[in-house]
């Protein structure tokens, strides 16, 4: 989930920063706070136990996308017009991601590197454009940025070190889920924070 799943229906009102913002797309920034926090549990989970197998890294990686998933599908019941779209493709895209991973448990690590890359490479990118989608409405921004900036490095390394140990594959996944959860905090708190302005503001 990420900020600009909540803010999409500003463009509606047709009215500049936080003029008329919608007051209630912006009420369920705690959602986002839940979530990341839950992000931040999940990474330190996969940092805590040793994962010796290409299989049990997949099934392990499977359950992120999944949970990605899921996020996206929250992000997507706030979300009017066609920021609820990009989440829903969003959403069936990190399924299919997970659902590979379930199926396909003990393929080469290549293959589960290269499955990897491509979630953090989507992730990352799309983390940047949501962040400079509202760039112009809340300060502080660039933390976004930098969280998908980080996303895009690390799944360009994972997509150029295919042939490494279990150990880099684990420390890549819950890379990510770290700051996945991050990236969710920040962005419920500034969420939080255009919530109280527009109410400042609202006619």
């Amino acid at each position: 989930m990420s900020r600009s799943a909540l803010v999409g229906s500003e463009e509606s009102t047709g009215a500049g920063p936080l003029g008329r913002f919608t007051v209630a797309a912006t009420n369920n920034w705690w959602l986002l706070l839940i979530t990341g926090v839950a992000w931040l549990v999940v990474s330190a989970i996969i940092f805590r136990f040793d994962y010796t197998t290409v299989a049990a890294v997949a099934l392990l990686f499977g359950i992120v996308a999944i949970g990605s998933a899921v996020t996206e599908l929250l992000a997507s019941t706030v979300t009017t017009g066609g920021w609820r779209i990009v989440h829903v493709l969003l959403a069936a895209l990190y399924l299919a991601v997970g659902i590979v991973s379930f199926v396909h448990p003990r393929d080469t690590f290549t293959a589960l590197a290269a499955l990897v890359s491509f979630y953090l490479i989507f992730r990352g990118s799309f983390t940047i454009i949501s962040a400079f989608s509202v760039s112009y409405a809340v300060p502080g921004t660039w933390l976004l940025v930098i969280s998908g900036v980080a996303e895009l490095l690390l799944g360009f390394w994972a997509a150029g070190s295919w042939n490494l140990s279990v150990t880099v594959l684990v420390a890549w996944v819950g890379a990510a889920t770290l700051i996945r959860g991050i990236t969710e905090i920040v962005a419920a708190f500034q969420l939080r924070e255009m919530n109280r302005s527009a109410r400042h503001v609202r006619p």
